[in-house]
């Protein structure tokens, strides 16, 4: 068993991380106060910030989906991993060696580094191999498809152009020499698994390095260079990894992140190419997606980095003038202005209003993408491209309008059939109506009738009605986007912002505390899936745990229905016990945490953490109805892990309480056996503590 970091490596990683750096990388900060900043939360979806920064103390904390923490705490969040591994990995940044505790079971561990931390190394050493070999004799095709393009060595050199050589394992071969593992290079995404072993993915090709906002190299772009190539792609990418995930990464973002947040513009290119080309021309905000459409998610980065809340809570929407730059702020697509172009225009209208309302779309003459469009014109047609760039929503409708020949009543009427789609799919409310007017004065049909022929479309379409220009409310009631066989609540922000949601909505007691949110959600995950609680740990608690009455009371009623079901107690039985205990001052209380969604999956059957609705009032669910019959179901692991986390933060607060009152009353004491018999006692209850604490998250300091 490895043993714990020592704790003052750990004081000595804390010390040195410095976490407005850390933060800043990914989020825009301001100067909000004395030592402290605000920006947009990175852990959830917001357009006024509420993510606050204070350097000097080490700490931060969003108000609103309520996560905060220290430095770890954040590179956990941020990385999605534990705390052991966001130690390492600031470790590793700041050059300093750590030492482990031997558990005694083993050698203590060396200092190889976490798993993240191998394969960004791993990553690394690819991107060096990749570059060494653009110079060889075999990767000649590779410089002349770069040099094509009107790209120098030094332009290749400047964006880490490299090639992949065509033998089997090169790569791999050279990683091994590294020190590198098999399942490092394969979880890294930069080898496959043959029948004879393991292989390299990219062979043959020109390679990119897809990078994150801090430089580092997190997967690769690929192209096609000879025709024998087995994979038929032009293109490929690093599949999704650890590292990497195509919905997450923004190819160039390491080189257009400052002037991004300088010049609160992004252009959002199609291809590796046209960044190259885009940043050579002069435009140093361009960016590319890897393999899939713009999305959400990329919108959630972007947005971080151009976001403008200069007014405090006023939310600035649409383009916005910018200090000493020529143009406003803005987001801007080139698109091809064929059927291409328009199709994907048309999905960039799934984002959010706020994101829309500063969208741009720029097309070249005879649909020339920008590396084309520079290689024929120079950088300057490259410029006056982004220049003369159009919102979107005028891009799609004129786009529309421009097939019909308007000097006669039918075209007139097939444009307005056109149009009224699309403009039925602007969801802020003032402008789809500004539209409206716009469309008909343009197309020349009356205003009333096209405004109808838009209200038709709205409602065919089912779509809802926003106002961009509203800030955004602390706690949305939207539903996340549940995908088959996913959890929903596997984001910490979007599980936490349900568990607040459950305590801010609930009627029988108006608080929201983080003492009462764990007893709440403890109470909720008993009564509906009590094969989740471990039994060994329920016992240790006493109503002595709980500090919020109602649930002191609830504990009590509990027992009073024998504690724990067995396994094979019927579950309407058991919510019929429950509620006949708890009677008529609790009916309510059992009744509302019975439905009360908790941040959990659902299983194969569609019940998952969400439970039939029992309506337990009246004397509760019959016994010898058909519900009685049915058994309580087992728990899913993901059940049973958030119940041993709610039942670890319930006796760790017991036993926080109980060293609080035992070190009050030692200190009342005078020497003597007493008082050496009652430290006795805290000694062994701080053991119990940090027993607990190592049990459970793996890894304790102190």
């Amino acid at each position: 068993m490895v043993g714990m970091i020592k704790k003052e490596d750990v004081e000595k990683v804390r010390a040195a991380a410095d976490l407005y750096d850390i933060v800043s990388a990914t989020v825009t900060l301001k100067p909000s106060g004395t030592g402290t900043f605000v920006g947009l939360c990175p852990f959830h979806d917001e357009k006024t910030g509420s993510f606050n920064v204070r350097p000097s103390l080490g700490v931060w904390h969003c108000f609103g989906c309520g996560l905060g923490g220290d430095v770890f705490k954040y590179v956990e969040q941020s990385e999605n991993i534990d705390f052991r591994e966001a130690v390492e990995l600031l470790a590793d940044k700041y050059h300093i060696e750590l030492h482990y505790e031997n558990s005694g079971n083993g050698p203590a561990r060396e200092n190889t580094g976490s798993k993240r931390t191998r394969l960004l190394e791993a990553c690394e050493e690819a991107q060096r191999f990749f570059v060494s070999q653009i110079l060889t004799k075999e990767a000649l095709p590779a410089r002349k498809l770069l040099g094509g393009r009107n790209f120098s060595q030094a332009d290749c050199e400047r964006f880490g152009c490299g090639y992949a050589p065509q033998g089997w394992d090169n790569l791999v071969r050279h990683l091994a020499s590294k020190g590198f593992t098999q399942k490092e290079i394969l979880d890294a995404g930069l080898a496959r698994q043959g029948q004879r072993g393991i292989y390299d993915y990219f062979r043959g090709r020109v390679t990119w390095p897809i990078r994150d906002s801090t430089g580092r190299t997190l997967g690769f772009g690929a192209r096609k260079l000879y025709e024998d190539d087995q994979i038929a792609a032009k293109y490929i990418n690093t599949p999704d990894t650890q590292l990497y995930r195509k919905t997450q990464v923004l190819y160039g973002i390491d080189l257009a992140k400052s002037a991004i947040v300088k010049k609160r513009q992004v252009v959002i290119v199609e291809g590796y190419t046209d960044v190259m080309a885009m940043h050579l021309a002069g435009i140093d905000t361009a960016i590319a997606t890897c393999g899939t459409a713009f999305g959400a998610e990329h919108a959630k980065i972007v947005r971080r980095l151009i976001a403008d809340d200069s007014l405090g809570a006023v939310q600035l929407v649409g383009p916005l003038k910018v200090k000493d730059q020529p143009l406003s702020s803005r987001i801007v697509f080139t698109f091809d202005g064929d059927a291409a172009g328009q199709k994907a225009a048309l999905h960039a209208f799934g984002l959010d209003s706020a994101f829309l309302s500063q969208t741009f779309v720029a097309v070249a003459d005879d649909n020339l993408d920008p590396c084309d469009l520079r290689i024929e014109r120079g950088n300057e047609a490259v410029r006056s491209l982004i220049a003369r760039a159009k919102p979107l929503y005028d891009f799609v409708i004129d786009a529309a309008i421009s097939r019909f020949d308007l000097t006669y009543t039918p075209g007139q009427v097939g444009a307005m059939k056109a149009v009224a789609p699309l403009v039925a799919q602007i969801r802020d409310r003032s402008l789809w109506d500004a539209y409206v007017r716009k469309s008909a004065g343009r197309i020349g049909v009356d205003l009333e009738v096209m405004r109808r022929e838009v209200m038709n479309a709205r409602r065919q379409m089912h779509v809802r009605d926003e106002d961009a220009y509203a800030p955004k409310r602390r706690f949305e009631r939207d539903e996340p986007r549940v995908e088959p066989g996913t959890n929903p609540y596997a984001n910490p922000a979007t599980r936490k912002a349900l568990e607040r949601r459950d305590a801010a909505e609930q009627a029988y007691f108006k608080i929201d505390d983080a003492v009462f949110i764990a007893e709440q959600q403890f109470m909720a995950v008993l009564i509906q899936v009590p094969r989740a609680i471990d039994r060994t740990m329920f016992g240790q608690l006493t109503i002595d745990h709980f500090m919020t009455s109602v649930f002191r009371t609830l504990f009590q009623a509990i027992a009073a229905a024998g504690g724990l079901p067995s396994d094979d107690t019927p579950q309407g039985l058991w919510m019929h016990n429950l509620t006949k205990a708890g009677g008529p001052m609790l009916n309510q209380v059992i009744n509302e945490l019975a439905v009360m969604p908790l941040p959990l999956p659902g299983d194969d059957s569609g019940n998952g953490a969400q439970p039939v609705q029992a309506n337990v009032s009246g004397g509760g669910v019959g016994v010898n109805g058909g519900a009685a019959a049915v058994q309580l179901r087992p728990a899913t692991p993901e059940e049973q892990r958030y119940a041993t986390e709610l039942l670890t933060r319930l006796l760790d607060m017991g036993f926080m309480r109980q060293i609080g009152l035992a070190k009050r009353r030692m200190a009342q004491l005078p020497d003597g056996e007493e008082k050496i018999t009652l430290l006795g006692q805290i000694t062994r209850m701080e053991t119990a503590r940090k027993d607990l604490q190592a049990q459970i998250y793996g890894n304790t300091i102190g």
